[in-house]
């Protein structure tokens, strides 16, 4: 090696999570000589996987070390960054096992491919080039691939034995089929770098085979079953291919091995045990054929799924829990270890949690049910049967786990879920975690994130599980859990929802100034969570004289918890926020803070800047009546800000990992981030979506591998749920040729698409564009040309008009049942596409950046409005914006219809009337909300009529 390459090696080993090992790797190499990993650390593309191998996993070190040409197989195959399928798996395994002969193939070929393919696997997740659902996906993928191989490798010997399986019928016996069921963490496409993988077997009916030695159908796929799972459990010098587990069929150790469709019916239909019924959530066909297992699967479904709230149905298993999670106690209290898997609050409560609300609402909300826990957290969410703090609570516990269970088994490839005692351990074991942006974590960091989740998952757990118990809490998170409930509550709150009168006798004696103001508020709605949160504020002095020196923080505090449910639980849940209420009262307007954006380095400190930004403009919104349009350009300010300091961050997150191709590049701000939408026309809100393009310009080509990186891992910033906090989803699918299109484009990409294939609508849509990111005046110019195009093809010829007419009522078709405020005839997007074909119109001028009541003003004062239509579009604008930004600030997401109860719809009347002039609130809100859709509609039919 050349000096300048060993200074690279020796800067490099300071990086890696695990030094030492990975030196001691280095030596075994440099003692075996190994000429090909010589090679590899020569080679400038190869040594940090290498080095990555070595410190974060022993096993597969010692497979680098023994099969020399895996690294360079792995890294430079040209697929490295894509997430392998099933059948590419299987493609893969076929092309490997052709090198070792026909047949049924070895206990031990089947174990290296494993190996191989967890290098890969492995490196994509550690070097942050796959997600935590990509990772656990490729790994279920890879076991699906490895079973459905053998499968058929074994059913051909078989056959060739015995002949094939056919079932017993009048007419020509058809093939008798065999589904192998994956249950457990591999049904749901989660399975870990260790795991079990739980299975269960069934043809499809009696029978005989057809060869010369006949035998039963039963007793053949018996011997298929046994010869398949003694072929996967095998233990071999590469370790086994997996640890099968056929305890979850049904009778369990004392059942039938493989089971007809027509027995397996009959148990599910008259025997089965609920947790049994449980299990089938995650429940899917992952080899043979797919026919027996999908009937079986229908079978049983209308079982899992029930209507009822009674959560006595899971009782049992529940106590079983409680059982083990005792024992987990005693195991810890003697000094013990940390389990993350079965701990009260660990991956196994999240999973039962998660299955409990698929099976009790699964049977009305079809959308629930789904064998993966992620993807079911947030559907849960989307159906409002968790609240926003709970999904987000659940989502970040669970990843955050789910990485660190992952790195305790790819060390040694052990099925291990417990945390190592050792302190130089628990360090590596902290710093192989997903890195914090621009630090290592660490292990005291490690133990205190890991039992905070744990105490935040059981709260929710205890409190969902046993909701039908009385329980008091004390802390925090339980608290925020309550108000959460208290949210989904609201349309039927009990009677007399006002302070105990024991709370205000303790006020009186603690902080009579806010005694008084809270027995003369007129609580309505609100009092069992303003309750809960005044006896947690009571034992801090410093915010009880706050709330007591200050009319009116106590009086914000008051209205915030009247009006709004979700800032009510954002109060539980960050205590720092109520600093920000009271800086919002002594300094009303006051945006300085905004500007802190610009100097954040790090991915959690912008979370919570932007949860604590948010939260005061909003809060400004409620107390202090600001316009709604004033109100939605601080939040789209607040937008920016943060867009820009998380391209600075990933960038530099980008650049220390993976720098760019040239060596004399230097990467800066040549990517332009564009953003669309609510956020183009400077009008987001809470609960919004970015949807935001990435353009490079075409000198910059050379480097789009590299800008590409940049923008995932921008995304990945904004978008992630943490412990932080989540602040906002990005939509990168406006780009040309939308999600099939590459996530970053060359400015000649995009001028040649406007010029040649966009439609209409996409024309339109980048009307409404601005610059947030990257060379702002650079941005700018690309969007004027880009207009250009835009007015030249469209606006001149006025060839969009039908096109856009049609779009729109396919949207009301399409979406008006679900969110007639928006879609409905005469909502908001009549107002919008009738604003955006008149701006189409005239768009030969340029503005970088308009919001709506400006778009109607430049509309107007270009002669396309008359005057009275001008002031109607205003109104309504003013309308709906209002009516959305309420319902936001209630429930924290955006909602496409009015609220069914009075009560709420009484809230919402109350908090618009602060946005709204009096003429639009002077009768009842549906009166006028069908008095401005009619007029909407009418503008909309005379101007697309024309």
């Amino acid at each position: 090696m050349t000096d300048d390459q060993k200074q690279r090696l020796a800067a490099l080993l300071q990086t890696c999570a695990d030094p030492d090992a990975a030196v001691l790797q280095l030596s075994r190499m440099a003692s075996e000589k190994h000429s090909e990993l010589t090679r590899i650390v020569e080679h400038p593309a190869l040594l940090v996987p290498l080095l990555t191998v070595f410190s974060q996993s022993r096993f597969l070190s010692d497979e680098i070390l023994e099969h020399p040409d895996w690294l360079p197989q792995t890294v430079l195959g040209g697929d490295f960054d894509s997430l392998l399928s099933m059948e590419e798996m299987e493609g893969r395994l076929e092309a490997f096992l052709m090198i070792h002969g026909a047949g049924v193939p070895s206990a031990l070929h089947l174990a290296q491919f494993r190996r191989l393919q967890l290098l890969r696997i492995l490196l994509r997740d550690v070097t942050g080039r796959a997600s935590l659902a990509e990772t656990t996906e490729e790994i279920s993928n890879l076991a699906d691939a490895v079973l459905n191989v053998s499968y058929h490798h074994i059913f051909d010997e078989l056959t060739r034995r015995y002949g094939v399986p056919r079932l017993a019928s009048s007419g020509e016996p058809r093939r008798c089929e065999y589904s192998v069921i994956a249950l457990g963490k591999l049904g749901g496409r989660e399975l870990n770098y260790s795991s079990d993988i739980d299975l269960m077997f069934v043809y499809a009916g009696a029978g005989e085979t057809d060869g010369e030695r006949s035998i039963s159908n039963g007793e053949f796929f018996k011997r298929l079953a046994n010869l398949h799972t003694e072929l996967l459990s095998t233990y071999t010098s590469e370790g086994m291919c997996y640890r099968v587990d056929l305890r979850l069929r049904p009778d369990g150790k004392l059942g039938e091995l493989v089971m007809s469709l027509d027995a397996a019916r009959k148990y599910y239909q008259n025997r089965a045990r609920d947790w049994e019924l449980q299990m089938l959530i995650k429940a899917r066909v992952a080899a043979g054929e797919p026919e027996p297992g999908k009937a079986l699967l229908e079978y049983v479904e209308p079982m899992i799924y029930t209507s009822t709230t009674d959560f006595t149905a899971v009782e049992a298993v529940s106590a079983t829990r409680v059982r083990i999670q005792e024992k987990l106690q005693e195991r810890k209290a003697a000094g013990k270890e940390t389990d993350v898997k079965l701990a009260q609050g660990g991956i196994r409560d999240i999973e039962f949690l998660v299955q409990c609300l698929q099976r009790l609402h699964g049977g009305r909300e079809p959308w629930v049910r789904h064998g993966g826990t992620m993807l079911a957290l947030f559907r849960l969410r989307d159906k409002n049967l968790l609240s926003d703090l709970e999904s987000q609570t659940l989502i970040s516990a669970y990843a955050f786990l789910r990485h660190l269970e992952h790195r305790l088994q790819f060390e040694d490839d052990r099925q291990i879920h417990t945390l190592p005692q050792d302190r130089e351990q628990l360090e590596v074991l902290a710093r192989r975690m997903p890195p914090e942006p621009g630090r290592q974590t660490t292990a005291g960091q490690l133990l205190e994130w890991v039992q905070g989740y744990l105490r935040d998952v059981a709260e929710i757990y205890e409190r969902v599980i046993h909701a039908q118990k009385p329980t008091y809490y004390t802390s925090l998170a339980a608290h925020a859990a309550a108000i959460a409930a208290e949210q989904r509550q609201w349309e039927q709150p009990l009677a007399g929802d006002v302070l105990d009168s024991n709370l205000i006798r303790f006020l009186d004696q603690r902080a009579p100034v806010l005694a008084k103001i809270v027995a003369r508020s007129g609580v309505r709605r609100s009092g069992k969570a303003l309750q809960r949160y005044l006896e947690w504020v009571a034992p801090n002095p410093e915010w009880m004289e706050w709330l007591d020196s200050s009319s009116g923080l106590a009086q914000h505090l008051i209205d915030i918890f009247e009006h709004s449910p979700y800032f009510s639980e954002q109060l539980m849940r960050f205590p720092d926020l109520l600093e920000q209420l009271r800086f919002l009262c002594e300094h009303p307007g006051d945006d300085r803070s905004m500007s802190e954006a610009d100097s954040l380095e790090d991915a959690n400190d912008l979370r919570r800047y932007f949860r604590r930004e948010m939260f005061r403009i909003q809060c400004e919104s409620v107390c202090l009546r600001n316009p709604v349009f004033e109100t939605l350009a601080r939040t789209s300010a607040l937008a920016d800000g943060s867009i820009r300091a998380a391209y600075r961050i990933s960038l530099a997150e980008v650049e220390a990992t993976h720098g760019p191709a040239g060596a004399a590049y230097k990467p800066a701000d040549q990517m332009m981030v564009v953003a669309l939408g609510r956020l183009g026309t400077g009008e987001f809100d809470l609960g919004s979506d970015a949807d935001l393009v990435f353009v490079l310009p075409d000198a910059d080509g050379g480097e789009l591998e590299f800008w590409t990186r940049v923008a995932a891992k921008f995304i990945d910033r904004l978008s992630a749920y943490t412990r932080e906090g989540f602040m906002f989803t990005v939509d990168a699918r406006l780009r040309p040729n939308g999600r099939e299109g590459p996530l970053v484009q060359m400015e000649t990409t995009y001028k040649e698409y406007f010029a040649n294939r966009a439609e209409a609508w996409e024309g339109l849509t980048y009307m409404k564009a601005r610059a947030v990111a990257g060379n702002p005046a650079r941005a700018t110019q690309f969007l004027n040309e880009l207009q250009e195009l835009d007015w030249r093809r469209y606006g001149q010829s006025g060839r969009s008009l039908k096109q856009l007419r049609q779009m729109r009522l396919r949207l009301e078709k399409e979406q008006a049942s679900d969110n007639p405020l928006k879609a409905g005839t005469g909502g908001y997007y009549d107002v919008d596409f009738a604003l955006m074909y008149l701006r189409l119109k005239g768009a030969g001028i340029f503005y970088p950046a308009l919001n709506t009541p400006q778009r109607i003003d430049v509309i107007e004062k270009m002669g396309h409005l008359e005057r009275a239509d001008a002031a109607f579009l205003r109104d309504a604008a003013t309308f709906y914006r209002s009516l959305d930004h309420g319902l936001r600030i209630m429930s924290g997401q955006p909602e496409g219809t009015l609220p069914k109860s009075r009560l709420q719809t009484d809230t919402l009347c109350e908090l618009t009337s602060r946005w709204m002039p009096p003429f639009l609130t002077d009768q009842p809100i549906e009166v006028e909300l069908a008095q401005i859709q009619e007029r909407a509609r009418e503008f909309f039919d005379r101007l697309f009529a024309s």
